[in-house]
């Protein structure tokens, strides 16, 4: 019989520290944190662009600015263009539609 049997190892050792997540200050501190159901990784993304404000969005094409953050970060993934489609209408509508804030509703069908 091992003496991790009889005491568990925790106690011996203490618990494992949990890793703290980190926050991105900058991003969640953005006006565009405004737009509802937005991520701070798409809002971090739009930073790092030098999209600051949500009207710096309006009258851009969605996939445009998707590619420049390609060229930026090549790793960025496909799941993020869902909400850069709902950014830019959220900045060009004065009253947007509470269903249309929803980022599977900017899901591209063919991809």
């Amino acid at each position: 019989m091992a003496i991790e049997d009889l005491i568990p190892l925790d106690v011996l050792y203490g618990k494992p520290e949990k890793k703290k997540k980190k926050i991105d200050k900058e991003a969640m501190g953005s006006s565009l944190m405004r737009i509802p159901r937005m991520k701070t990784e798409v809002v971090r993304d739009l930073i790092d662009l030098g999209i600051r404000e949500i009207f710096e969005l309006s009258g851009r094409a969605p996939e445009s600015i998707f590619e420049e953050i390609q060229k930026l970060k090549p790793s960025t993934e496909k799941w993020k263009l869902p909400y850069i489609r709902m950014a830019v209408y959220f900045s060009e509508v004065n009253l947007p539609d509470p269903k249309k804030l929803h980022p599977q509703v900017w899901v591209d069908p063919s991809s």
